[in-house]
């Protein structure tokens, strides 16, 4: 009789390694392999925001504007994320006016701020703006505003990030 090779004989006939590996024993299967976790780079949120800075009325002191969000508990400048198809310096006047009241005459360009929110990146443009009149009405993003002195206000600032964009403000002022 007349040896056929092992690809001749039906399935159930050959040996386990020789099988297709949909027609194999589980057992005989090599080990799976698992795919390796890449992270995905995600594109950054876009937001933009101002120092808001003015003489203060009485005295002609430097005040820079800070803003609460009673949602984080923290003081900050005033920011906000871009809307579709918004340009950062439109966005930033845009959420100086909605969250302060006042309106922003922005000036030069400060430093972008670049950290992780909620585990995703995000990106902060910022100018320094000049406040030219208005008047703040707290709402449910923004409860309070306080207008400091840059020592007082890099003090009251809660992130560390946010106080070296003082330093910026002034720098840009000539005031450094």
């Amino acid at each position: 009789m007349r040896e056929t090779p092992p690809h001749d004989l039906p399935p159930h006939d050959l040996p386990p390694h020789d099988l297709p590996a949909h027609d194999r024993p589980a057992h005989d299967l090599p080990p799976r392999q698992e795919a390796a976790t890449v992270p995905v780079p995600r594109t950054p949120v876009q937001a933009a925001g101002c120092v808001l800075w003015r003489r203060s009325p009485i005295g002609g002191e430097l005040e820079i504007c800070l803003v609460h969000r009673p949602k984080y508990d923290d003081w900050s400048h005033p920011k906000g994320k871009l809307k579709r198809d918004e340009g950062p310096l439109s966005g930033a006047v845009r959420e100086v006016g909605e969250e302060t009241g006042y309106t922003a005459l922005p000036g030069a360009r400060l430093p972008t701020v670049r950290y992780l929110a909620q585990g995703r990146p995000k990106e902060v443009h910022y100018w320094a703006a000049e406040a030219a009149g208005g008047r703040f009405t707290s709402n449910d993003e923004v409860d309070r505003i306080l207008w400091l002195p840059p020592a007082a206000a890099r003090d009251r600032l809660t992130q560390p990030r946010d106080r070296t964009l003082v330093d910026a403000l002034l720098n840009a002022l000539h005031l450094a």
